[in-house]
């Protein structure tokens, strides 16, 4: 399925953004006594083997909808439209059998995650396609057609937005006030879930709706930290509804977001693996790597905690690497090339072990930090891996500067922890 009409569409409709739209909305979320058993890791970190294990014994996990070809064998085509048809009947059940109720007025919620000790709260709302189109809401990482095509079947086939879009902000004193004052009052889900994180959602009081919406169109951009494919399905289904007439109010033209202050996110490190050595012995890649960066081995293998340092766990030993002066010199005024994961695929990656493209060569892959260093070392010992790169954390600033410049980073830049649980808050199409 091709949407070169919608891409012409896009482009016809930038204009230079003035102000962020940010919609309270009618809700359909889950039964509290049920909410726990409900909410579900978003759809796109498991594997297909892992979703089918972890529904097993789950009837009320939302990953059932989100992933609907657990429900039928290993060999049945996961995009096929029985499988959108599949989720759209679960969802509805879901519903006849009360686990699901959309509240009667609209309303933003406050979503805290709590993480190690750590907190976050964001704002639950919908947040304009034509902002998305008019870049008021900014990007910073390329979208691959073929992983949108399966949300956008899916969303337009269940008709709901099941998997909220992970938004930020830069700091804005005005919401941390709002926010501040609302979550005094008991909240209306508390629990934690399997991976020890805790979850607790109040429902902002309606006497908050319209400074709400007045303090977003205050802020001149959102960012989108986590979830490009599924904003990008999104619009695209409102661009595929707009075809049969638009109004501009229907709810298609929204898609569920929680929006964060930048003050309260924290970004892991993405690391790296390289599966094969490209044909050079051990040495010759260190002598190589030396030419640009200065290399001293390192008796503790452990998180990279500078910008411009890079870890490497080669064979049994473990270095630290840190870009020559006249490395960072060069770079220093582009957002893109200053970037660590720039640096390493350009002086690294590309000249030493052939990988051009990340995206798609099947020699390295990448291991979000939440996985740790012990996960590295298991990698590398257990051959399956020839050589791990540990990364230092790419900052919200360089997120902003390269969104801000309309660039896009490489691809697995950024990872954010705590996910967002997919299932708490749906919106309805």
């Amino acid at each position: 399925m091709k949407y070169g009409i919608y891409d012409r569409i896009i482009e016809s409709n930038k204009m230079e953004g003035k102000m962020a739209i940010v919609k309270s909305f009618k809700c359909v979320r889950p039964d509290r006594e049920l909410v726990e058993q409900v909410a579900s890791l978003p759809y796109d970190v498991y594997d297909r083997k892992e979703a089918k294990e972890a529904v097993a014994g789950k009837p009320y996990a939302f990953l059932n909808i989100d992933r609907p070809e657990t429900a039928f064998d290993e060999n049945f085509d996961m995009y096929s439209r029985e499988a959108y048809i599949k989720a759209r009947d679960l969802y509805a059940e879901f519903k006849d059998k009360g686990i699901y109720k959309k509240d009667d007025i609209e309303s933003y919620y406050l979503y805290e995650l709590t993480m190690n000790g750590r907190s976050q709260i964001g704002i639950v709302g919908l947040a304009s396609v034509d902002d998305y189109l008019n870049d008021i809401i900014k990007k910073h990482e390329n979208t691959r057609e073929e992983k949108e095509i399966d949300r956008i079947n899916h969303v337009d086939t269940v008709n709901a937005q099941t998997g909220p879009i992970f938004l930020a902000y830069k700091k804005n004193d005005a919401l941390q006030k709002i926010i501040s004052e609302s979550i005094l009052k008991e909240p209306i889900y508390d629990f934690i879930s399997e991976d020890k994180i805790g979850h607790r959602v109040w429902k902002v009081e309606e006497v908050y709706n319209n400074r709400i919406a007045e303090c977003f169109k205050a802020i001149p951009a959102l960012y989108i930290a986590d979830g490009h494919h599924r904003a990008a399905s999104a619009v695209k289904v409102a661009l595929k509804r707009r075809q049969q007439g638009n109004k501009g109010n229907e709810e298609y033209n929204y898609f569920l977001s929680v929006i964060f202050d930048e003050r309260q996110l924290h970004i892991l490190p993405y690391n790296r693996i390289i599966l094969d050595f490209n044909k050079k012995s051990p040495e010759e890649i260190i002598n190589l790597i030396s030419k640009n960066f200065d290399i001293k081995e390192s008796p503790i293998l452990e998180e990279i905690k500078e910008k411009n340092q890079f870890g490497m766990l080669i064979n049994d030993k473990f270095f630290i690497l840190k870009a020559k002066d006249s490395v960072i010199k060069s770079v220093e005024k582009d957002p893109i090339k200053s970037l660590d994961v720039s640096i390493l695929q350009d002086l690294v990656f590309e000249p030493i072990f052939g990988i051009k493209d990340p995206r798609t060569d099947e020699r390295i892959k990448f291991a979000g930090g939440i996985r740790g260093v012990s996960y590295l070392k298991g990698e590398i010992e257990s051959g399956k891996g020839k050589v791990a790169f540990l990364m230092h954390p790419t900052s919200m600033e360089e997120l902003f500067a390269v969104a801000d410049d309309n660039k896009l980073m490489p691809p697995k830049s950024t990872w954010f922890e705590p996910k967002l649980r997919s299932g708490i808050f749906i919106h309805e199409i």
